[in-house]
């Protein structure tokens, strides 16, 4: 049994504060203790609000103004939706459950003695409590490809989907992209197909009998044949952007982007259908990676970090992490060797079959509270 230790307190740190080795320009939202006014001298100001708001809390909104004393009444909004008006300058009360995690801009328009006047502040908007802090056992350890550089694992039946990318290691040797199907016990592709060079493959899934595969920089997705492993055609992607990791709860898709957005899909044509924005009770989390449904949750992996995460789909609030860094002691260390990137959960045994780039073993794990 691999106990919570002290070392992922630095993880969880690491996650929360400023994420190292970028795949790409994301940055987490970070806390100052004043809020950010849009404009620097106002006649009017919000009276005592904080920087940042936790999704249970109310806020409650107040102007202030030492030069005209009367407000005949304001009108509040938050990321431009009106949410109330009051006559004159009574507090209004405003609950944050609806709104999701991240910047929320927050204006008043303020109506005195035939002035009106506008004026914002922007607050930042967290989960509600910390995330537990998992424990796990391995129960099983699998080789698997030390050649694959994962950027998905799911299981279909008692086999493995697996998609790899061309990522390069420090030694210059290139991986290839690819989709395979995997005997999870001997880590031997049964089926297998490559992608042409110019493609960096990336997250996959099977829905409604169709197995879906993201591109890194391609800004389209594979769906393909999951029996001969055909290509039925490609779908572009709602907008420009990465594509790094996809699940799906037997309805929609979702998608990751490197950011702290997780993306609800049509699975038809792959436009937006809603998002979420991950978030601690402190802190965004971004770089958001691999992914996979378990039970009405998302578990991802977070880049450059051997930590999984347990992520509400409905809010985005990081319920609970487990480090999964000693796993790496057990793989063979090689130049090449890189990072936690692969969770795939076997529903008969109740486990967790992760692995990661280039690594040449695959673990079976039980998680516990």
């Amino acid at each position: 049994m691999h106990k919570k230790s002290y070392l992922i307190f630095f993880v969880i740190g690491t996650i929360l504060g400023s994420c190292t080795g970028n795949k790409s320009n994301n940055t987490n939202t970070t806390s100052s203790s004043q809020p950010e006014y849009a404009d620097e001298n106002p006649t009017f100001t919000f009276n005592n609000i904080k920087q940042s708001y936790t999704q249970g809390e109310d806020l409650i909104l107040k102007m202030d103004s030492e030069k005209t004393p009367k407000i005949d009444s304001v009108i509040y909004t938050i990321n431009d939706k009106k949410i109330g008006q009051v006559i004159g300058n009574e507090p209004f009360h405003y609950s944050l459950k609806q709104e999701k995690f991240g910047k929320q801009i927050i204006k008043a328009v303020v109506f005195s003695a035939g002035i009106r006047e506008e004026n914002s502040v922007n607050i930042d908007l967290f989960a509600s409590t910390p995330p537990l802090l998992l424990s796990y056992s391995i129960v099983n350890i699998y080789p698997h490809d030390i050649k694959a550089f994962t950027q998905g694992l799911e299981f279909y039946g008692d086999n493995l989907i697996e998609s790899t990318g061309n990522g390069v290691g420090p030694s210059g040797n290139k991986g290839k992209s690819s989709v395979r199907i995997v005997n999870p016990k001997t880590g031997q592709p049964t089926k297998k197909i490559e992608l042409d060079d110019s493609i960096f493959g990336e997250g996959a899934t099977v829905l409604n009998g169709k197995l879906y595969q993201l591109t890194y920089k391609n800004n389209l997705a594979y769906l393909y044949n999951i029996n001969s492993l055909s290509v039925i055609k490609t779908l572009p992607y709602f907008q420009p952007m990465e594509g790094w990791g996809l699940t799906s709860d037997g309805k929609n898709l979702y998608m990751s982007n490197g950011s702290d957005y997780i993306y609800t899909l049509n699975p038809n044509d792959f436009s937006k259908i809603d998002y979420i924005r991950a978030a601690t009770n402190t802190a965004m989390v971004d770089q958001i990676n691999e992914m996979e449904w378990v039970k009405g949750k998302i578990y991802a992996n977070f880049f450059m970090e051997d930590v999984i995460g347990r992520i509400d789909p409905k809010t985005g609030a990081v319920e609970a992490l487990v480090d999964l860094t000693k796993l790496r002691e057990h793989v063979t260390q090689h130049v090449d060797l890189d990072v936690l990137n692969g969770i795939a959960y076997n529903k008969r045994s109740n486990t967790f079959f992760v692995t990661g780039k280039n690594w040449d073993k695959m673990f079976e794990i039980k998680l516990t509270e």
